[in-house]
């Protein structure tokens, strides 16, 4: 048996990927990728992304710091003092028509400003009465929103502005 001239030899670690797999590989991995902290904070079970749970999906870290940015009244974030819907001022007067057009007023202007991807559909204010305790309620506001650029719809977000008796 003859040996033929070998014309060429190849080293396995010298041949890359094509193209197109190294893209596939590299939206893979970028689809797992950590965008933020998921508030509330709470520890991470088996992830390695660090000691916190994390989001992963831009659509739920933008309902995460929209739901923050409701929530949060001015003066309360370092060095932007007028982020935040700041409706806790409003607290005893919503549910009546003019605290509601004032809160309205309030979401849609901060919204514009540090949250403009997100479009604003429907409000309203509600008051829970606890049935056990008829001295407690919880009054908040419940926002319905989108986020069209993600082909996000009908996203509800309740916040509470205060629970009185």
């Amino acid at each position: 048996m003859s040996q033929l001239p070998i014309a060429k030899k190849y080293d396995f670690k010298s041949v890359g990927r094509m193209q197109n797999e190294f893209e596939s590989a590299l939206v893979n991995k970028a689809k797992n990728l950590p965008i933020g902290i998921k508030t509330p904070m709470e520890l991470s079970v088996g992830g390695n992304a660090g000691p916190f749970a994390m989001r992963d999906k831009l659509a739920d870290q933008i309902k995460d710091n929209f739901r923050n940015m409701l929530s949060t009244n001015h003066g309360e974030r370092l060095m932007l003092h007028d982020f935040g819907a700041d409706l806790q001022r409003l607290a005893f007067e919503l549910c009546a028509e003019n605290g509601d057009t004032k809160a309205v007023n309030q979401i849609r202007k901060t919204t514009e400003k540090y949250m403009p991807y997100v479009s604003l559909d429907t409000f309203e204010s509600f008051r829970e009465e606890d049935e056990v305790k008829s001295d407690l309620a919880n009054i908040g506001i419940r926002v319905i929103f989108g986020i069209p650029r993600l082909g996000v719809t009908n996203q509800c977000i309740e916040v509470i502005i205060y629970s009185a008796g």
